[in-house]
């Protein structure tokens, strides 16, 4: 049920791979480096070294900036631990789009008419948002439900549906509330108080390659990290993969950077998850044993759908 946030590049430094090759030769050569005349087999080549010798500050130079929308509030305070990013998000000080477009779509499935848009109707329509979302409750279906709030909100694909019902009630609730406070000219950021972390949000973020490469996607590609990020993650891999393949084939989850840092040639993604390359670490760092690293890489890879995947 976190299928519905989509992940973006919207802006990025298109010679970044040549930018980053010629930093790592520079460090190693006492010649004048001239990026311009690095052949596409001479980028992949120093890419390569860069990876097999763990040397990540030419990975520094090249910089990727993604727009993410629809994820959750937990999510997003997720992505922000990430320090060595920019961050920028919508505030639900000025925003509450999602919440709105929500008593929108109960009011029409109830078949009572809201304002739009406040900026008209005022606290009159914040009264009818409350009102619509309150009075739903007893009306709506199951799949209506579900419908709805995944409108506003982010649902875990781990509530079970013997508890979702309650689940998406209290969710709608918390809107009407929501909106109940804001028809009694309670201001926005002392309103939102109520909202559930679950709510969407959307942000731009923009790392670095070497933050992508050695701490958030093996970090957050893992299995064992939490759904929605795990997404996320793996949506942001797909976008990379488009533009600057032959940087990021080698990016993964930490059980393959780890790899990567110990054997004599490292192995792509793509190489670790067709079994072309074998794990000899003993462990991965979340503690999964040799002999199912492999199977819980292949689950990690169930977190997009298939025809997202560019091995």
């Amino acid at each position: 049920m976190v299928e519905n946030i989509r992940v973006k590049v919207i802006s990025y430094i298109e010679k970044g791979p040549r930018i980053i090759a010629s930093a790592g030769k520079v460090s190693l050569s006492r010649r004048t480096i001239d990026p311009k005349r690095m052949d596409q087999n001479e980028i992949k080549r120093w890419i390569k070294e860069l990876i097999k010798r763990g040397h990540g500050s030419p990975l520094e130079h090249s910089s990727y900036t993604f727009s993410i929308e629809g994820c959750s509030r937990v999510c997003s305070h997720q992505l922000v631990r990430h320090r060595l990013a920019s961050y920028t998000q919508q505030s639900m000080r000025y925003s509450e789009g999602y919440l709105r477009a929500q008593a929108l779509k109960v009011a029409e499935i109830i078949g009572k008419s809201c304002p739009k848009s406040p900026k008209e109707a005022g606290v009159k329509a914040y009264r009818c948002y409350s009102e619509v979302l309150r009075n739903s409750l007893d009306f709506l279906n199951s799949a209506q439900l579900l419908d709805t709030a995944r409108i506003a909100y982010v649902i875990p694909d781990n509530i079970k549906f013997k508890d979702l019902t309650s689940y998406l009630k209290e969710l709608l609730r918390a809107t009407s509330l929501y909106y109940e406070l804001l028809s009694r000219n309670v201001n926005k950021e002392d309103a939102r108080y109520v909202i559930p972390q679950a709510v969407r949000t959307n942000l731009v973020v923009t790392m670095n390659a070497r933050e992508l490469l050695e701490s958030f996607l093996p970090l957050r590609m893992c299995t064992r990290a939490q759904a929605e990020i795990r997404r996320v993650a793996w949506l942001i891999w797909v976008e990379l993969m488009k533009i600057h393949p032959e940087l990021f084939k080698w990016a993964g989850p930490r059980c393959v950077y780890l790899e990567n840092k110990t054997r004599l040639e490292p192995c792509t993604l793509k190489e670790f998850i067709e079994g072309k390359c074998d794990f000899t670490i003993k462990r991965c760092p979340e503690l999964v044993p040799r002999e199912g690293i492999k199977e819980c890489l292949r689950f990690a890879t169930r977190t997009i759908n298939k025809k997202d995947v560019i091995l």
